[in-house]
């Protein structure tokens, strides 16, 4: 199975200035752990994930004052689209992180998680016959 087979096509994206409540209340209304975060200054994509927010709560920043972009993931590990899921999970395993976003050139076309990857393996599992 390949990244393109599990990742998710619809993709919040935030800009940098995005407060972290805002974040996390995108995040939360689309249900999903992380936010691609495109910054026209500087040309980059970034990653804004559930645990940057937590992490950032957890050491007493207030998540109205505090922008998206202090607790960007910058040096972002991208996936492609025809990467196999063994492939995929290795970078996260490799990275210490669970979410890639999937370029396809230079656009972004989706974000791969390991959920999406354990649902599709658990899917794939249970359709062969025992």
């Amino acid at each position: 199975m390949l990244v393109r087979d599990a990742m998710t096509t619809v993709v919040l994206t935030i800009g940098p200035a995005h407060t972290l409540r805002q974040a996390a209340q995108l995040m939360s209304a689309r249900r999903v752990g992380a936010a691609i975060v495109l910054d026209p200054d500087t040309c980059g994509l970034g990653i804004l994930t559930e645990r940057d927010v937590l992490n950032a709560i957890g050491a007493g920043l207030d998540p109205d004052d505090e922008p998206s972009h202090a607790h960007t993931t910058t040096d972002v590990v991208f996936a492609a689209p025809q990467w196999t899921l063994e492939e995929a999970a290795a970078a996260m395993l490799r990275g210490g992180f669970r979410h890639l976003i999937v370029l396809d050139g230079q656009e972004a076309v989706g974000v791969v998680s390991v959920r999406d990857i354990v649902q599709c393996w658990a899917t794939a599992r249970s359709a062969v016959p025992a």
